[in-house]
């Protein structure tokens, strides 16, 4: 059975590293951001939003043998019905999402280097001074694209404290790739979870090493 999407209350540790990830990294360097909490500024807020989505998606093998003139190329059809398309499978479908709007967050990180001999000095270095500039790989995001994330480097202790919030969120997604290890671009899923509370509007994120966080590596099915 499909479900539709429901937004958890705050950012996923995922979601947060991706916004890290923007900012600076590099496969090259061999580290990966680890989030130390998470920190809830705005009383979360919730809107509903229905897009239009195909059923289908063109795989990379049938792309190869349409650029191999094997088989004959077949488009998807966006506005098919399932009349034209034979199927119900393909064509046209509505999707209701219930997203987060007007979000604020403040976010701790550190970097964790696989690399013993890794320089972090100049690594911490080199973020701050992205970050301090203003300057990205390219538009963070919350989880999705469609959902831009802007951010501005603290360099001093923060004056605004957070949302007074407490909240017991049950299993969150941790991440959707296993941080041991450099993930390229065909990487596997490797799904982790973690039992997320919100205390006075903070969420404590432990480490990916922790026995917190479970692993169930290259499946998406959570026990």
């Amino acid at each position: 059975m499909k479900v539709e999407r429901y937004s958890y209350p705050i950012l996923t540790p995922s979601a947060a590293r991706g916004i890290f990830d923007a900012i600076y990294f590099k496969k090259e360097y061999n580290f990966y951001w680890q989030i130390d909490r998470i920190e809830l500024l705005k009383s979360p807020k919730y809107i509903a939003l229905r897009r239009n989505e195909v059923k289908d998606k063109v795989s990379v093998a049938e792309v190869q043998k349409w650029l191999n003139g094997t088989k004959a190329i077949s488009p998807l059809w966006a506005d098919g019905t399932s009349a034209e398309l034979g199927t119900d499978q393909k064509g046209r479908t509505q999707r209701q999402t219930m997203a987060l709007k007007n979000v604020r967050y403040r976010i701790y990180a550190h970097i964790v280097c696989r690399d013993a001999n890794a320089d972090l000095t100049a690594l911490n270095a080199q973020f701050e001074r992205r970050a301090a500039q203003g300057k990205c790989f390219y538009q963070p995001y919350f989880g999705c694209r469609e959902f831009p994330a802007y951010f501005q480097l603290l360099t001093t202790p923060p004056t605004t404290p957070p949302f007074d919030l407490d909240l017991d969120l049950g299993w969150m997604l941790y991440d959707v790739f296993d941080l041991n290890t450099v993930n390229g671009n065909d990487a596997k899923p490797a799904i982790s979870v973690f039992r997320a509370q919100l205390k006075s509007g903070v969420m404590a994120v432990p480490p990916y090493q922790s026995a917190d966080v479970h692993k169930l590596e290259g499946s998406a099915n959570v026990e």
